[in-house]
């Protein structure tokens, strides 16, 4: 089979794609190793919302029309907004179709699924930044009586044991599930190393909605002063309760979380936290409080102060004087780890040299270091709002203008190779005449 383009992934990023290149004439299939927006269907927690507002799921030609734009989607309302997409832009989908192989050709790629071969001239791969939990090397040392989760594996409280829980990460994971299952009645214990703290609302408003009115989430990855660690950013703190409260380390310790810092280690049965805690708290306040500080200033200048509430600022997070620096796992105080310290994309099929040692694409703004070859959904890829459902339309169309702009190039590439092998071809029977 052949195509100008395949698509590697059905979810909101490969179908905002999808959208670009029906919208350039663009021959192209996408495939999708389960259904439609496949991850979300099968990879989330059960009580799992969009940390962004309705209003901010905007795609190329689709947008939110409900009576909430303030709420926050559940899951199953999520996959059902990504499959009405699908449907609407008439995305040619290709489900149930597993890509096992990706290898360059002279003529562009060679595609191999279990439902067969493709050949296209370019590839671009939308297969998502989460598909494998990152569980970090010394999680081999934890004791086996010790049971132990990933957040792609659990779906609520009711499958861990009785008893304690250590969630290890305090992003936006690690706090939503820490938050969860103390609630749940297990008593929970939070290894914390860096994190973003966040309001939920501020002034009177969605902290998302300051930062897309203020062009914090529009900031370019060519302007971006440390773009490695721009990427390499924790997720902000921040849940889509349905009551819209901040779920941040106060808010934690305000119902009995206990805060330890990073897990540095496990030996002899014993977990081992860093002593950096309160400066990591610390860090993460300074932050949060230069942010609010640019939205003021954003605020000010735009003559938006008399229309929203006051600035204001957070109490400090608040961190006990001598945090434990060991817990003896051997003891029972603790039953289950959640690890939920991040995802990492899964590249497996990938036979194309293009990644990198940590395992991850090498791109330019979402330009693979290999011709033809394109990335979707990656952490702050082309903007700060790349990994977000509102920032894949920017994305795909600059992509796919790039996209577009190099299959003209490939076109003319081969209309003047068959041209002068034609030239070639005719010179023996020119002479002859």
């Amino acid at each position: 089979m052949r195509t100008a383009v395949v698509v590697i992934g059905a979810g909101h990023a490969g179908l905002a794609m999808s959208r670009c290149l029906t919208g350039r004439s663009i021959d192209h299939v996408v495939l999708e190793r389960g259904e439609v927006a496949n991850s979300w269907r099968t990879e989330r927690w059960d009580s799992l919302r969009l940390l962004t507002p309705n209003w901010q799921s905007r795609l190329p030609g689709y947008r939110y029309d409900g009576n909430d734009p303030d709420g926050y989607r559940t899951m199953p309302e999520t996959v059902e907004y990504i499959a009405r997409y699908a449907e609407a832009i008439g995305a040619p989908v290709r489900t149930r179709t597993t890509v096992t192989s990706v290898r360059r050709t002279d003529g562009g790629y060679v595609v191999v699924t279990d439902q067969g071969e493709w050949r296209c001239r370019a590839v671009v791969i939308a297969s998502g930044a989460c598909n494998v939990a990152s569980v970090p090397a010394l999680a081999a040392a934890v004791p086996a009586s010790i049971a132990t989760s990933t957040p792609l594996g659990y779906r609520n409280p009711d499958q861990l044991a009785d008893g304690g829980v250590l969630v290890v990460g305090a992003a936006a994971t690690g706090v939503q599930l820490a938050d969860e299952i103390h609630r749940s009645g297990r008593p929970v214990t939070l290894a914390v190393g860096e994190h973003v703290r966040v309001p939920r609302l501020y002034r009177g408003r969605d902290i998302q909605w300051w930062m897309d009115a203020a062009g914090v989430l529009d900031l370019r990855y060519d302007e971006a002063d440390d773009l490695a660690r721009a990427r390499n950013l924790p997720s902000l703190q921040l849940a889509g309760y349905p009551d819209r409260r901040t779920v941040d380390l106060n808010a934690l310790t305000s119902i009995g979380v206990k805060l330890v810092g990073r897990l540095a280690g496990v030996r002899d049965g014993k977990a081992q936290f860093s002593g950096s805690l309160r400066n990591q708290a610390a860090l993460a306040d300074l932050k949060m409080n230069r942010l609010l500080a640019a939205i003021d200033e954003w605020a000010a200048r735009t003559g938006l102060d008399g229309a929203v509430a006051p600035p204001e600022r957070f109490a400090p997070t608040a961190i006990e004087a001598s945090p434990p620096l060991s817990l003896d796992l051997a003891r029972g105080e603790i039953r289950t780890i959640v690890w939920a310290t991040g995802f990492r994309p899964d590249y497996s099929w990938l036979d194309v040299p293009v990644l990198d040692r940590k395992g991850r694409i090498r791109h330019d703004g979402g330009v693979v270091d290999s011709p033809g070859m394109y990335l979707m959904g990656a952490q702050f890829m082309r903007r700060r709002k790349s990994a977000l459902i509102d920032g894949a339309g920017d994305d795909a169309r600059e992509l796919a203008a790039h996209l577009a702009s190099y299959l003209d190039g490939r076109r003319i590439e081969a209309r003047a190779q068959r041209e002068t092998l034609g030239g070639q071809n005719l010179r023996p029977a020119a002479a002859a005449l």
